[in-house]
């Protein structure tokens, strides 16, 4: 059975029984602490540094199963694991990708490309770009002729030389994306395993699903962009990076609304949705009520095991509230949530 996929226990927390109290460290610094561009790039790749042994790979009970040897990944092993235990699959997958073995860490790597955005990909339509193109009557929108579809009505015309009415053309035209996205990935405290895989399987549904108009931003004390809303990045892309991060220090979760709301700032969907993928146990920066509260739209996917404090923050605002068993059903859970 794998284990959960956040700590278990009944740890009360800032938001414990809807008691807002402010964490410690409040109040904003002089300077916010959001990463972006090179600077993200270079604490992802500082992150990466820090790698896992086999010693402890093999606390995974599958691991000699999958990594038989030194730099050997099977891919039989571990396809039949994900068939019999998907989320230990997904975990052992998540922690090869930083594998002090080299070899083993590029095959693991190479392998979660297809496997996570394999699954993201269920229940999601792709949307391409910061727009989609769509096709009208020329009497209700403007834009350039759609041959194909009004050459009936113009050989009509000919044939019987009459007008075109307008209402018989068809344009195509540009249309702005629906809805925008920015996924906070709460990276503080131990973040391995089945948490990281599923963080990994939610940056890839997220980009899958809305293309250059989202964000992924994983944060603790400080935010690292690793994707930004209108960049070109492949979900293949962001669960490389994703998965090279691993849990470090405090949770400052006013920063990473504050971060969100940078990034949904320069969209123009008239839908924008934070999702934050966190426990919500807030332990620096100050109250997120407030940061909380100026979002457009906020929704907290909290583990299933350790949901008293995203609950109690959802109440107090007002918003939804799901829980998220494991990394195999992230796909379920974003869908369900994004309706």
């Amino acid at each position: 059975m794998a284990a959960p996929l956040w700590p278990t226990g009944n740890r009360t927390g800032c938001y414990a029984e809807k008691s807002l109290t402010p964490p410690p460290g409040g109040g904003r610094q002089e300077t916010e602490d959001i990463k972006e561009g090179e600077q993200a790039r270079s604490a992802v790749a500082e992150a990466g540094r820090r790698t896992t042994s086999r010693r402890e790979l093999s606390r995974h009970p599958q691991f000699d199963n999958v990594s038989p040897e030194v730099g050997q990944l099977d891919p039989g092993a571990f396809a039949e694991l994900l068939d019999q235990d998907p989320d230990e699959a997904l975990a052992l997958l998540a922690d090869m990708n930083g594998a002090t073995d080299e070899r083993l860490r590029k095959l693991s790597q190479q392998l979660a490309g297809r496997v996570v955005v394999d699954l993201a990909k269920k229940g999601a339509t792709p949307k391409r770009g910061i727009g989609r193109m769509f096709v009208t009557p020329a009497s209700k929108q403007s834009g350039d002729i759609d041959l194909d579809a009004s050459l009936g009505p113009i050989m009509l015309s000919r044939a019987t030389n009459t007008a075109v009415r307008a209402e018989d053309l068809a344009v195509q035209s540009w249309k702005r994306s629906d809805t925008a996205l920015c996924l906070l990935v709460d990276r503080s405290g131990s973040m391995f395993g089945e948490r990281l895989a599923a963080a990994a399987v939610a940056a890839a549904a997220v980009v899958y699903r809305c293309g250059a108009d989202c964000s992924v931003i994983a944060f603790a004390e400080d935010a690292i962009v690793i994707k930004a809303q209108q960049e070109q990045r492949s979900p293949e892309q962001v669960v490389s990076d994703l998965l090279r991060l691993r849990g470090f220090g405090v949770t400052n979760l006013a920063l990473a609304m504050r971060a969100a709301s940078q990034q949904l700032a320069r969209s123009a969907a008239a839908r924008q949705i934070t999702l934050a993928l966190s426990d919500c146990r807030a332990t620096t920066g100050g109250d997120a009520v407030g940061d909380a509260s100026a979002l457009s739209e906020l929704v907290i996917l909290a583990p299933a095991e350790d949901t008293e404090d995203a609950r109690a923050l959802a109440d107090h605002l007002g918003i939804r509230c799901a829980p998220l068993a494991g990394p195999s059903t992230v796909a379920e859970a974003l869908a369900t949530v994004l309706r």
